[in-house]
């Protein structure tokens, strides 16, 4: 069966489905579990409805952004979608993918390209759509479980958590770094005296650059991108650029999903000319409690002339503050020019949920999941040079 449909015992009690009026102030809650590959698109508006209604919604929760990673990296016949419907409207939504054939196991849609993972719940009743959500999952034997990774600490997922019966853990996940969108020079004074006095002296260098800065429209994101891609792969060449962005899947799905983001005013994508040159691009994504910085490419002569992230950074800030949004996120990763910013950092978690109590195999899986973690951990703090050290070897010998 390709969609499954429940409805709540309140239902029930106040007569609805039964030739009974139903009493006045009792919602009707409905669920639904739709199996098909088409599901993401026939709810779509619907779906951007709620995320504005949903005040943790990212942009890896547009529809925009799902449905063409769906598309372009989805397994057929391995899509989810849960639907919590209050009164016929979309109050909750949830869309997973299945991990194996016959495991029963389901994760998050996004793989390794999204920086934060969640579900949309309706603000005005977040709390009774998590619960009917929980109980819609199809999680119902005993080795199932639901995996999400990326998730923010106070996204609407948490509540998801909460109201689960069955066994849940929480891991810690990848760190991501934010800094306060204030002007350049008030975010000049977290950095140390010298540090904060070079940085000035960068700006002015760019100020004085002659630097335009064009935000590409809808219809320009196509070349917009696949200027971005030209130009990243030309800034990392000589350090190793990540294997999985020179596929044309990845171009396809950033093209798509970015066209959509621009259109809808989630994501605003920067255009550097300099000289009447195109020299670098910039993804930011644009959310009501934080703008991200994504993705950019550069050209790597612009990075002898110029301050490249204090350039970034200063039009992101720009973008950001005059959208009334409060920070700007660095999203993952701990790369040595965001350290430069001394950002603020939070972690995300990884929620596990599965049914009944937790079974030895699954304990072992979860001590599993923290001692990989910590191996994680220790390398990104003990070891800083290791992957430079391996991508050099690595190069050498080819």
């Amino acid at each position: 069966m390709t969609t499954e449909q429940r409805t709540t015992a309140e239902q029930q009690q106040t007569g609805v489905g039964t030739g009974l009026p139903a009493q006045a102030g009792n919602p009707r809650w409905t669920t639904e579990v739709h199996r098909t590959d088409d599901a993401l698109d026939t709810v779509a508006a619907e779906w951007d409805d709620l995320a504005a209604r949903c005040a943790t919604a990212t942009p890896f929760q547009a529809a925009a952004w799902i449905r063409s990673w769906w598309r372009h990296y989805g397994r057929p016949g391995a899509l989810v979608v849960v639907l919590v419907r209050r009164d016929g409207r979309l109050a909750g939504a949830a869309a997973f993918q299945r991990r194996g054939r016959f495991g029963g196991g389901l994760t998050n849609l996004g793989g390794g390209l999204v920086d934060f993972t969640d579900i949309l719940l309706d603000d005005s009743c977040a709390d009774r759509a998590a619960a009917e959500l929980a109980g819609a999952l199809p999680l119902r034997r005993p080795w199932h479980s639901l995996d999400l990774r990326e998730v923010h600490p106070e996204a609407a997922a948490q509540r998801l958590f909460q109201h689960w019966r069955g066994r849940r853990h929480r891991f810690t996940d990848s760190l991501c770094q934010y800094l306060p969108a204030v002007p350049m020079e008030e975010l000049l004074k977290r950095l140390p005296g010298k540090t904060a006095q070079r940085s000035r002296v960068k700006q002015r260098k760019i100020a004085e650059s002659g630097v335009e800065v064009r935000t590409a429209t809808p219809a320009e994101v196509p070349a917009a991108i696949e200027e971005l891609l030209r130009l990243h792969f030309l800034q990392w060449q000589e350090r190793g650029v990540t294997t999985e962005h020179r596929t044309e899947r990845f171009a396809a799905h950033l093209t798509e999903s970015t066209t959509g983001l621009v259109a809808g005013g989630r994501a605003a994508v920067h255009r550097y000319w300099l000289d009447g040159e195109p020299v670098a691009v910039n993804l930011l994504l644009l959310c009501p409690s934080f703008g991200g910085l994504y993705m950019y490419g550069a050209h790597p002569a612009l990075r002898e002339r110029l301050d490249i992230a204090g350039l970034l950074f200063g039009v992101a800030l720009d973008e950001v503050r005059g959208a009334g949004i409060p920070l700007l996120s660095l999203l993952r990763g701990q790369e040595p020019y965001k350290q430069r910013w001394r950002p603020d950092q939070l972690p995300n978690q990884r929620l596990v949920l599965g049914p009944g109590r937790l079974a030895p195999a699954a304990a072992f899986r979860a001590c599993r999941v923290r001692a990989r973690q910590a191996v994680v951990q220790v390398l990104r703090t003990r070891l800083p040079r290791l992957k430079e050290a391996l991508v050099a070897r690595t190069r050498s010998r080819s």
